[in-house]
């Protein structure tokens, strides 16, 4: 993994286009090929990216660059799109190259782990209709818990949690955001899917078309057997 600290500014430009204004930020260059613009705030979320399959090349700027003080360009390109990231480097601050080694992933807790075991197993608790792609369908930045389609063939993805908070949701609205940029997953949905939901999260999935399900975890084992409840 690449580290630069750089002064500069960053333009998108494709299907979508956004821009970045010259300040100091933090560019992630990974071993995948991905790109991602860090500003020193917003917690883990990238303020653009580029993700894999994608090279970059860096140039020389022009003379009118060069008088407006930028020192060298980056252009990532998407392989697939043809959709570009463009980062004009005014000034480096820091540049390093770490080796980090084979990553083992993320392990679950067992609780959340045999709760996707359990809601592959019982897909239909995201509503009739529904079916099972997979579980633990892998991204450029992690894997979803679980991919499913709807009753119309449309893709769900699912983020699975003991307790779901604002954490959990805005790692589905990233999710979400990259899935939809791929036309074989495009329209993706999501489902926040917990044992308990917290408000704030609901209200913050609900604004973004996230839909929220609550988890019965022990009537998902067969332990809620109501038939041999008196009350």
């Amino acid at each position: 993994m690449r580290l630069v600290i750089a002064k500069c500014s960053v333009d998108y430009a494709g299907r979508l286009s956004a821009h970045l204004p010259l300040a100091t930020r933090l560019l992630m260059v990974k071993s995948d090929g991905s790109l991602l613009v860090h500003s020193d705030g917003g917690s883990y979320k990238p303020l653009n990216w580029m993700s894999p399959p994608c090279s970059l090349a860096v140039s020389t700027p022009d003379d009118l660059q060069a008088e407006a003080g930028i020192t060298e360009l980056w252009t990532v390109t998407h392989a697939k799109t043809a959709d570009q990231l463009i980062v004009s480097i005014y000034e480096v601050e820091h540049d390093s190259a770490h080796d980090l080694g084979i990553d083992p992933g993320l392990i679950k807790d067992g609780v959340e782990a045999h709760l996707q075991k359990l809601l592959a197993e019982h897909i239909h608790l995201l509503g009739d209709g529904h079916t099972l792609v997979r579980r633990e369908y892998m991204t450029a930045i992690g894997p979803v818990d679980i991919l499913a389609r709807d009753a119309q063939g449309a893709s769900v993805a699912v983020e699975l949690k003991r307790r779901g908070d604002i954490d959990g949701v805005e790692q589905l609205t990233r999710y979400l955001e990259l899935m939809n940029r791929d036309p074989h997953l495009a329209p993706v949905v999501g489902v926040f899917a917990a044992q308990q939901i917290k408000p704030q999260a609901r209200t913050l999935a609900e604004d973004r078309g996230i839909r929220c399900l609550v988890l019965d975890y022990d009537a998902m084992r067969g332990l809620d057997d109501t038939a041999s409840k008196l009350f």
